[in-house]
């Protein structure tokens, strides 16, 4: 083999002897490995590439084509490749040895700039790509369109060349948020945007989209190129772990929940009374809508009243009523609460802080399914399904007096306690997820997530307001979000103060700390832990000179 031609390759190639060790190699391996071709020379296969099949599949004479696998580096990291292997024969149809390619996945696009005046070169990179990929002149009119981008959008080639990309690709992003437009204008590569394309023949295809600026050789602005590739199925399963870690608009993945979850389906259906404990925030009304509308009474009124809110002398005519007359003011007849719910369900929030006075009353009303309002003798007959709610202890309150035991029993036929969000860590991320999709929605955002340093201090506060609290945190940081990832820098200050008040430990300790178990795990890489920590590595040199980390 000539292996001039074959150093300017920017792929990795190795041959390997039929016992699976290296024989030869490229220059383009020791650029993406860090090995000198010494230390390269006769290692075992196993020592550079992870393959996701037994390494002994090799011996049964197969091709495999465009594989993932992981490849070791000289710094022991693990990068990310794809990998063609070819046997290749003797004269007498016997493998005398391997022939490998391997390919740094995250290297598409700086490929596609380097050798854009390589036109045949080019052209072959790009039919072997499993990522549609086009390139685009100053007027956005398509220049390359290779075999992906026609599988995916059903165009071919012919019909592409030449045509505004708007005319092909035909995405929701098109006319206001195009990815390849902002990155043209503004020379700002954009990396992993989500969007749905229409293709040929009509159907709605969801992608992730990669963009970036064209330069000739002379570093003069041409176009742009954009990859896609299709996200059908990631988006299925999406929809699928979102379906079996929710119900309803209730979400997580941890025990508690999914024994909460199994609870829900079985009482929904049935009338039976239910009283929900936890602290606030914990989510406990949306629980109480979530069972009426998933309840045969799910198209009748869901009607709520906290009874910390209302004045204990109002309380007793917004539960059930009045009549002409009944008092000072009361100039017209009233409907209450109770009765508004009727053949529904009503839902009893704060529940341990109705005034023990009128405890008998609603206790009749629930036993009897009868009530009368104020100022009227006249009985009236009600069907309604009790859900109550409450963040107070109601046994401690029956010891004290000032909760009948009696209506503790008539309500608490089926208990339900939501925990607090410190106690299930492991639904967290499930939540910020749940709340980034809808803040996108809200505020027209394409955020797609939380860095991991940011996520890290999330999973470890205590979230005193529960669920309610991460909801408004997480809105903050998407307010403030400037990039594609909601950072560290993004979250509210308050936290970071809290933070500090339970722990002990100033916010400096916390940051020395997580920068030391970054550097650790990363076996003191400083080029690696600032990747992860999302900042330069000229940041990264302050901070540990800052926080004295030699």
């Amino acid at each position: 083999m000539e292996w001039d031609p074959v150093n300017a390759l920017s792929d990795g190639i190795l041959i390997i002897d039929k016992d699976l060790k290296v024989q030869n190699f490229n220059d383009g391996i020791l650029r993406i490995t860090g090995f000198s071709p010494a230390e390269l020379r006769k290692r075992d296969l196993s020592d550079i590439l992870k393959l996701p099949f037994p390494i002994e599949e090799l011996k049964e004479k197969k091709l495999f084509t465009n594989v993932e696998a992981g490849l070791l580096t000289k710094e022991n990291t693990e990068v990310s490749v794809l990998v063609s292997i070819s046997p290749v024969f003797s004269t007498d149809s016997r493998v005398k040895s391997y022939m490998i390619v391997i390919r740094n996945i995250f290297e598409y696009l700086f490929l596609l700039k380097q050798l854009i005046q390589e036109r045949n070169f080019k052209e072959a990179i790009l039919e072997s790509i499993v990522d549609g990929v086009f390139s685009v002149d100053k007027d956005f009119k398509i220049t390359s369109f290779n075999r992906a981008a026609e599988e995916i959008t059903r165009f071919s080639k012919e019909d592409a060349i030449g045509k505004l990309c708007s005319d092909i690709i035909r995405s929701e992003a098109c006319s206001e948020t195009c990815p390849l437009k902002k990155t043209m204008e503004k020379k700002e590569n954009i990396k992993n945007f989500e969007t749905t394309i229409t293709r040929k023949d009509g159907a709605k295809i969801p992608v992730s989209i990669n963009t970036a600026v064209l330069y000739d050789e002379n570093g003069k602005f041409i176009g742009g190129v954009e990859t896609f590739r299709d996200i059908s199925e990631i988006k299925r399963l999406r929809k699928e772990v979102k379906e079996r870690y929710s119900f309803g608009s209730i979400i997580g993945k941890s025990s508690v929940m999914q024994k909460i979850y199994d609870k829900l389906e079985t009482i929904s259906p049935t009338d039976v009374n239910v009283l929900i404990e936890g602290e606030t925030g914990t989510g406990k009304d949306l629980l109480a809508k979530t069972i009426h509308y998933n309840s045969l009474r799910k198209d009748k009124p869901f009607v709520k009243i906290n009874c910390a809110a209302i004045p204990e002398n109002l309380i007793e005519s917004e539960l059930f009523g009045y009549k002409r007359g009944a008092f000072t003011g009361a100039i017209m007849d009233k409907m209450g609460k109770f009765e508004a719910a009727d053949k529904g369900t009503f839902f009893l929030d704060e529940i341990g802080d109705l005034p023990l006075s009128l405890q008998a009353k609603l206790l009749r009303a629930i036993e009897d399914k009868e009530f009368e309002r104020l100022g009227e003798v006249k009985s009236r007959k009600v069907d309604v399904r009790i859900i109550a709610a409450t963040n107070r202890p109601l046994r401690e309150l029956i010891k004290n007096g000032k909760f009948r035991e009696d209506l503790f029993y008539r309500l608490n036929v089926v208990n339900i306690f939501i925990p607090p969000l410190r106690k299930r860590s492991e639904d967290i991320p499930l939540l910020v997820d749940y709340f980034i999709e809808a803040f996108n929605k809200k505020f027209k955002k394409e955020v797609r997530g939380v860095e991991q340093r940011a996520m890290d201090f999330i999973l470890d506060y205590e979230w005193p307001g529960n669920i309610r609290e991460l909801e408004n945190v997480i809105e903050h940081s998407m307010i403030h979000a400037k990039k594609s990832l909601i950072t560290f820098e993004d979250l509210p200050d308050y936290i970071f103060e809290e933070k500090e008040i339970s722990s002990g430990r100033s916010l400096l300790e916390k940051e020395k700390e997580y920068i030391l178990k970054v550097l650790k795990e990363n076996g003191y890489n400083k080029k690696k832990t600032s990747e992860i920590l999302g900042i330069s590595r000229s940041t990264l040199w302050r901070k540990l000179k800052e926080l004295g980390i030699d």
